[in-house]
Formats: structure tokens, C-alpha cells, sequence
């Protein structure tokens, strides 16, 4: 490094953040709204199974912004953050799959007309 202006090559620190760019954190964030949504429409408020399944959506947000925040110091902790968040989603799939069962309701396919009609929203501008 020659010029005082010069950035390293590679720095102490390396970038990190970002998460907003990440098709993962736009992902979490509109399951985070369509469940705020669902549940305040479909689920009783008062319900342990309210909170559970808006928390689990939230924490699967929010585990992947930190996890991208702790990567320029720690790979480990943004691994385990984001290792966080997909088990939170997973819990949240969970929940969604256990009220289908119990209302006799079935799931959709990923090639479903109806889950390509909805898959299509996550792409869309303003959404």
C-alpha cells in the first residue's frame, strides 16, 4: 500500500452488513409481514400460538441482519446466527403445517398454480 488513500487488501477487518441486499433477509422479511398479517386474521390474539409463530418469523428476520453484522469479526457467530434463523423458519413452517392439518386444509406443492402466484409477490417491487 503506496497512497495513504488506498484501502488494504485485505483489511483487519473485512466488510460485512449489507443484510438488506440479501435475498435471504428480503425473503425472511416478507414471511415476517405475511405472518404478522396471517396471524392477526387466522390466529387468537390472547394465543401462546400467536406470539410463537410471529416471534419465530421475527427471530428468523432479525438473526440473519445480526448474523450479517457479526460477520466482519466473527464467521463463527454469523454461521451460528444464521444456523439460528433457519431454525426459527423451520419452526414457523412447523406451525403453518399444523393448522392446515388441523383445519383439514391442504398444502400446496411448490409447483402449485396457487404457491407460483405467491412465490411471485416476493419479486415484485413494491410489494
Amino acid at each position: 500500500m503506496n497512497n495513504k488513500n488506498e484501502k488494504p487488501k485485505h483489511p483487519l477487518i473485512p466488510p460485512y452488513g449489507g443484510y438488506r441486499k440479501l435475498k435471504s433477509y428480503q425473503s425472511a422479511e416478507i414471511v415476517y409481514d405475511a405472518t404478522v398479517v396471517f396471524c392477526d386474521r387466522f390466529i387468537d390474539k390472547k394465543s401462546r400460538t400467536h406470539d410463537q409463530m410471529v416471534q419465530a418469523a421475527r427471530s428468523g428476520k432479525q438473526n440473519i441482519a445480526e448474523g450479517s453484522m457479526a460477520s466482519g469479526t466473527s464467521k463463527k457467530t454469523e454461521l451460528k446466527l444464521i444456523g439460528v434463523a433457519r431454525a426459527s423458519l423451520e419452526e414457523l413452517l412447523l406451525d403453518c403445517q399444523d393448522f392446515l392439518r388441523q383445519l383439514g386444509l391442504s398444502l400446496w406443492e411448490k409447483d402449485h398454480p396457487k404457491s407460483q402466484e405467491i412465490r411471485k409477490l416476493a419479486w415484485e417491487k413494491n410489494r
